[in-house]
């Protein structure tokens, strides 16, 4: 039975294709596959210079100069030494935004699916037809069902024009994967504790700590810029490093100690940590009574949690519990027990990040030096503009009572509310997607095609051709970072900055810039009021003037310092201070989350062991890759091709399996890879787990170099388990076992571009 919307490869229909369609288009002259007729021309003004940006490969976002050849070609990034972010060194993946840049892949032009013949395809559009397109469709929605059923799923600087112009539309209905799917259990638990949650860069003083705890954060593969320039100060300057990881991962290499911990048991460890901190009075006796809220209440709830109840859970030894502990207690206040950034593992994240910001405030490492220290940014004016219309519903009135303590909106909630359902009344009917790859973001893929079927409008903007533009009722070409003026960076950090990202080239294609595309889009939707400007440079111009500054002068620097307002770096030494909680402490105890009927403290529950001959999934980073955004980046496949399947040597041996063989994935509900990854035998990954880089198994065949490479992790991830407090999607609650021959796949799995038909059945 053919679906509403089937999935389709972005291949534009040819003069025979229109012809026999009966001239549904204008003859069009015979194109590549997406649809280049034009040469475009260097921006010859451009030739010999060094031209600001930021990258946009990840959130550090770090500022660089783009340097040009003499034909005013981009030919190489380097970073800008006034940058706090980066200190004037990228790491391979900000240099490579040449390789973004330059990827022949790239999508090149509109596209609209159409019907021809009985087959679904694309067909190249101009933008006009294009924009005309989604504004009839999204003000069909609005007036059948609200504006508010109108979504936006957005990953980088772009998302907040589209953002702006969808709050003006009337939806406040805008999510970040990020968020769900990442970092929203910290934020949540961090807030529940100190009133204030850790926000992007984090505010870690890892320069000046003593002893830096990792409990499952991999920093030297995830790559974080200033965090691993600060860790390898640490290193250099002698002080403790802790990783607490199943995984003797690029950071456990360097530290002093390595807990191979059990997965999903690490709550049981932080509860012992906070157990031997109080008992054995380790903890800051003058910071916790002047600043803290239910301590005797703790000492109470952690009585019986001893390094000997751990170490039957965690399997690590009391001992090394025990010293540990007192590195921390020797090293304090100097010392961070790491927040680290994607959390959301076992359902019970919230809590689990609870317990790390408690044994961060008994060794009273907030808001002090080598601790937490008190970031500052600079937040721009908003160009004049109308009030935007209240939103009668969000996402949230699809789960009633649920999730009050999210900050965010949640993607995988807006996803689930995108699913019909008799007990809404509307459910969410258009997506605009930018810049994020929802088939390999979000988990449980059947649950994501699901409600991509129920959409009536799918909106795809994205630099390349990624699973999710398959889907797409219409993709629009998105200009690389390097092509574009974006809002002026203002992130938080020790000192305020602002850095500056410009065009170092003009657009390649008939590609565009999102503040371009929610402009044009806004003005075919009657929101030309909400779009005062002619350009963004006169936006810019307008912002940057307002705090003494110009587009002019930013245009030369790249990266502005500005002094900080107040000098609170470190603003917790004996200072009196009011927290923004109810009770105006640091809360061991939250009275947050005891109004809500959660558990006001951490409880550790044990979570499902793997049956036998499955093992436990994990998955993480590799320092030269972003998600599965950079895989197919020419500069950075040549870095890392595909990823491996980490197997200890006593579980290969049990399989038969040698070094290098090829295998494929089974999960717990028969979930098979749709390609085979390699296996890697290795001591570095405990026997009850295997471990895989995240972001590979492409199923595109328009990515040429990351087609097929490898397998992806989130195809195996189907039982994902719900953070009952903010609604973060844990995903370390999957196990798989090992095929050394291609299975059956019994249909079992979603088709792809890996079927042997042009359009198989969503």
């Amino acid at each position: 039975m053919k679906t509403r919307r089937e999935f389709i490869k972005v291949s534009t229909i040819g003069a025979g294709g229109l012809a026999a369609a009966g001239g549904l288009l204008t003859a069009l002259p015979i194109k590549d596959i997406f649809g280049q007729s034009e040469t475009v021309e260097n921006l010859k003004s451009n030739a010999n210079k060094q031209l600001p940006t930021y990258c946009e490969i990840c959130f550090w976002q770090c500022a660089a100069w783009v340097n040009t050849d003499e034909d005013g070609e981009i030919k190489s990034i380097i970073g800008n030494n006034d940058d706090p972010h980066c200190n004037g060194r990228l790491c391979p993946r900000g240099t490579a935004g040449v390789g973004m840049y330059k990827d022949e892949d790239r999508l090149k032009n509109p596209k609209l699916r159409t019907t021809v013949n009985g087959k679904q395809v694309f067909k190249d559009v101009s933008w006009d037809e294009a924009f005309d397109f989604i504004a009839e469709k999204m003000n069909k929605i609005k007036e059948e069902h609200g504006p508010e059923c109108t979504a936006l799923f957005t990953h980088g600087s772009g998302g907040k024009f589209l953002g702006h112009m969808l709050k003006a539309f009337g939806s406040s209905n805008i999510a970040a994967p990020s968020y769900a799917q990442c970092r929203g259990p910290r934020e949540v638990g961090f807030i529940a504790t100190y009133g204030a949650g850790i926000g992007s860069p984090e505010p870690t003083d890892i320069r000046d700590s003593r002893c830096l705890v990792l409990i499952g954060s991999h920093i030297g593969e995830n790559m974080h810029n200033g965090q691993v320039q600060e860790m390898s100060d640490m290193i250099r300057n002698d002080a403790t490093i802790i990783t607490v990881d199943p995984r003797f991962s690029t950071a456990a290499s360097k530290s002093k100690f390595w807990l191979p911990i059990k997965p999903a048991t690490d709550l049981a460890l932080l509860l012992a940590w906070i157990h031997e901190i109080i008992y054995n009075d380790y903890y800051d006796k003058a910071y916790i009574e002047k600043y803290a809220y239910g301590f005797e209440e703790l000492k109470a709830h952690v009585k019986n949690f001893t390094p000997e109840w751990a170490y039957g859970i965690t399997t690590i030894e009391p001992k090394v519990i025990r010293e540990t502990a007192r590195e921390m207690r020797n090293s304090a206040p100097s010392v961070i027990i790491h927040p680290g950034r994607h959390v959301t593992w076992y359902g019970d994240d919230t809590q689990r990040l609870r317990a790390v910001a408690i044994l961060n405030a008994l060794l009273g490492s907030w808001g002090r030096r080598g601790g937490f220290y008190n970031p500052e940014g600079l937040s721009l004016l908003k160009y004049p503009s109308p009030k935007y219309p209240k939103p009668k519903k969000d996402w949230r009135d699809a789960f009633p009572g649920k999730f009050k303590l999210a900050d965010l909106a949640l993607a995988s909630g807006m996803c689930d509310a995108s699913v019909p359902s008799l007990s809404r009344d509307c459910s969410i009917k258009a997506w605009i997607v930018n810049g994020t790859n929802l088939i390999e973001t979000l988990p449980n893929q059947a649950n994501t095609l699901k409600a991509i079927e129920a959409l009536d409008l799918l909106v795809v903007i994205d630099t390349m051709p990624m699973e999710i533009t398959g889907y797409a009722d219409i993709i629009l070409p998105e200009c690389t970072y390097l092509e574009r003026y974006d809002t002026v960076r203002t992130s938080a950090h020790r000192i305020p900055t602002l850095a500056l990202r410009m065009p170092a080239h003009k657009p390649l294609y008939d590609s565009k810039p999102d503040w371009w595309i929610a402009k044009e889009l806004g003005t075919r939707l009657g929101l030309e009021e909400y779009f005062g400007y002619e350009n963004i440079e006169e936006m810019l111009d307008w912002q940057l003037k307002e705090v003494g500054s110009s587009l002019e002068e930013m245009q030369k620097i790249g990266v502005k310092k500005l002094d900080r307002e107040y000098p609170d770096l470190y603003f917790l030494n004996g200072e009196d201070y009011e927290f923004n909680t109810n009770t105006g402490k640091i809360e061991l105890y939250s009275t947050a989350l005891e109004a809500e009927g959660f558990d006001p403290m951490p409880k550790y529950t044990a979570h499902p062991e793997p049956d036998p001959r499955f093992y436990r999934l994990n998955y993480g980073r590799a320092p030269m890759h972003t998600f599965s955004r950079t895989t197919n980046n020419p500069q950075l496949f040549d870095l890392m091709e595909e990823n491996m399947v980490w197997v200890n040597p006593k579980v290969a041996k049990e399989w038969y399996l040698k070094n290098g063989q090829e295998v494929w994935l089974e999960n717990q509900d028969g979930i098979v890879s749709d390609f085979s990854i390699k296996v890697r035998i290795t001591e570095r990954i405990r026997f009850d787990s295997v471990y895989m880089v995240h972001g590979f198994g492409h199923t595109r065949k328009q990515l040429s170099r990351a087609y097929g490479r490898g397998a992806s992790d989130t195809q195996l991830i189907t039982n994902v388990m719900l953070d009952p407090v903010m609604g973060g999607t844990g995903m370390r609650g999957n196990f798989v076992t090992f095929h050394t021959e291609e299975p059956e796949r019994l249909n079992k799995n979603i088709k792809t571009d890996s079927t042997k038909v042009e359009g198989g059945k969503a």
